[in-house]
């Protein structure tokens, strides 16, 4: 019963968010919003999706901070997952890529892959932490528009929750003293997969790796400021730091749904919005919200679909030396 519910509810949400995107695409002038992307600078548009490759990297190196204790050594296996992961969430919808992630590096690396969920668990939490800090600091510091103020009680709740998480994370007593269990069948392997998951995440999860990721995520979201404020220079658009962090805050707010792949359209609505409440002009906006997901996604789909296949593959001719 619960299992229908979710799914009438999960098909409800994205009706609506169809039906807000195609609302939003009748009010758009098109023709303005063409013409804004013509007039473009392609060397600062460059300049950006170089920004926000650097910041898909600092991703890499986070997952890695948490994988190295499992036995991932490798950067760069990393770093080709994180690229590949990030290239299939941009033609998948809900995020699929994260597990193509899990699995890519449990195979290339041999490791069970409740290790590697774990470390990836910790790496998008502190994704979330660094948009709940982003967050948090706008609504109280900026003059935002009153959408985003609205979410006051919200941030400051939700990073609290966080920090009370992470604290409990790294002061677990109970680290490597789970008890043993015994059956068989599908039940068991659950619960055993469950069980080395846990260990894994509390077993990983130490101050000096924390402070270390909280660093980082830091450095990503202010690379995507910077991506975003270029983007907007190079199409001659006089958005305000401020602005910039409203519209960064504002196409993040559904994080983890993504109801279409990319998140196109929903990325350009919630971007011209928000845009618009600072006296900007929507048409404009829009022509900006593309030009910042085509140097985000095309850079970053056709380097990952180039590292999938390869790590697949590398996994093959790993399991096939011991043969030679």
């Amino acid at each position: 019963m619960k299992k229908h519910v979710g799914k009438v509810v999960r098909v409800l949400l994205v009706l609506i968010i169809i039906g807000a995107l195609v609302m939003f695409a009748r009010t758009v002038n098109w023709h303005a919003t063409w013409l804004s992307i013509k007039a473009t600078s392609p060397a600062v548009l460059a300049v950006a999706a170089g920004v926000n490759l650097l910041s898909l990297a600092l991703k890499g190196v986070r997952w890695w901070i948490f994988l190295r204790p499992v036995g991932v050594k490798s950067l760069g296996l990393a770093m080709r997952a994180t690229f590949a992961g990030a290239g299939l969430n941009n033609i998948l919808i809900a995020n699929g890529g994260e597990a193509a992630r899990v699995i890519f590096v449990a195979r290339a690396a041999h490791v069970p892959s409740e290790k590697v969920l774990a470390t990836l668990a910790l790496e998008r939490l502190f994704e979330l932490v660094g948009y709940i800090i982003l967050l948090a600091l706008g609504v109280t510091f900026l003059r935002l528009p009153p959408s985003l103020e609205r979410t006051r009680p919200f941030a400051i709740l939700a990073l609290a929750i966080m920090i009370g998480l992470l604290v409990y994370l790294v002061r677990h007593p109970q680290k490597a003293d789970l008890p043993a269990l015994e059956g068989e069948g599908l039940l068991h392997r659950v619960k055993v997969y469950s069980r080395n998951f846990l260990r894994t995440l509390t077993g990983i999860s130490t101050a000096g790796r924390f402070a270390a990721s909280l660093v980082i995520s830091v450095g990503v979201w202010v690379l995507q400021v910077a991506t975003y404020a270029l983007t907007a220079r190079a199409a001659h658009f006089d958005l305000s730091l401020v602005g910039t962090i409203a519209t960064i805050l504002a196409v993040n707010l559904g994080f983890a749904i993504r109801a279409t792949p990319g998140n196109v359209g929903v990325f350009q609505m919630m971007y011209a919005v928000t845009a618009a409440a600072f006296g900007l002009d929507k048409n404009l906006a829009t022509g900006v919200a593309f030009l910042i997901q085509a140097q985000q996604i095309l850079p970053v789909t056709v380097l990952g679909l180039f590292a999938a296949p390869h790590l697949i593959f590398e996994k093959r001719r790993k399991t096939a030396r011991p043969g030679n």
